[in-house]
């Protein structure tokens, strides 16, 4: 993968490592599913009046919307607003690079090559040895539906690969239009009326600022780019990037929301880093003896 490619995936993944952080300031402030739907429903209005339909079906486009959208995100919104740690919940979402990389393996024939593999497993160990001191005291449930999310996630990246090479702005905007009204929906349903009305009505500039940044940055850039290196490359040797998330979201969470980061923390965070370094020049480093 080219260096710009390479750094593009590291600037998405730094993105998406804060983020966390914002989803836990946001949902303090309001019901999780509620926020979750009012993220798509910036981002996909009114950019899809200016932006055309990306060029793939529309089962394509509906099937990225939800799996991204409705069952990612609103199981992620809600497993933080029921006690997840934002440090936490960024290490646990990167079991989707092994979900992407078994589905696309089973479902697209792509193979992994041996050094991704071992890159892979680095990283693996560097997210158990940073997933290890949080789990202790934590809910199962939040932590299980944080997997599940991770795993609709994967579904997603392969969803995304199915579409080609498409526009890809146009490819998040017009996906992110199938997110509010089920996520609205939902938060009706397990929040009630009163409590969406009272989050809508009391909403504040600092509430306004999370949704806008979980709305650009986070969801039309990052993923609009990470589409489109998915479109382009295997996705072994893409995925692996988002193991950087958890370095940058345990960061942005011991700065910003005071969470304690344990010494094994940062042990993992190095060995991750490891890990995707392995993967992106491992091939290279492999091929030179062979060559000399």
């Amino acid at each position: 993968m080219p260096l710009s490619h390479s750094l593009a995936a590291l600037l998405v993944t730094t993105i998406w490592g804060l983020s966390f952080v914002v989803i836990k300031l946001g949902v303090g402030a309001m019901p999780p599913l509620l926020l979750a739907a009012l993220r798509f429903l910036l981002a996909a209005v009114p950019a899809v009046l200016f932006i055309p339909r990306p060029k793939t079906g529309w089962r394509n486009v509906v099937a990225y919307g939800f799996f991204l959208g409705v069952a990612q995100f609103g199981l992620l919104f809600a497993a933080i607003a029921l006690g997840m740690p934002a440090s936490l919940a960024s290490v646990v979402m990167q079991a989707q690079v092994f979900f992407t990389i078994l589905f696309a393996a089973v479902l697209m024939a792509e193979r992994p090559r041996p050094h991704q593999i071992l890159g892979g497993i680095v990283a693996g160990l560097g997210l158990v040895l940073i997933a290890w001191p949080r789990m202790t005291g934590g809910g199962a449930g939040p932590f299980l539906m944080t997997v599940v999310a991770a795993a609709c996630w994967g579904v997603a990246n392969i969803v995304s690969k199915r579409a080609g090479r498409v526009d890809m702005l146009g490819y998040i905007v017009w996906s992110s239009l199938v997110a509010p009204l089920p996520l609205l929906g939902l938060s009706l349903w397990f929040d009630g009326p009163d409590r969406v009305i009272d989050a809508l009505t009391r909403m504040d500039g600092g509430t306004l600022a999370a949704i806008a940044y979980l709305a650009y940055p986070t969801t039309i850039f990052a993923f609009g780019v990470w589409a489109y290196l998915l479109s382009r490359h295997p996705a072994a040797t893409v995925t692996p990037f988002a193991l950087f998330v958890p370095v940058a979201g345990i960061l942005g969470s011991t700065l910003i929301l005071g969470e304690a980061l344990h010494p094994i923390e940062a042990v993992g965070g190095a060995v991750i880093v490891l890990g995707l370094a392995f993967n992106v020049f491992g091939g290279r480093l492999m091929r030179r003896p062979l060559s000399g």
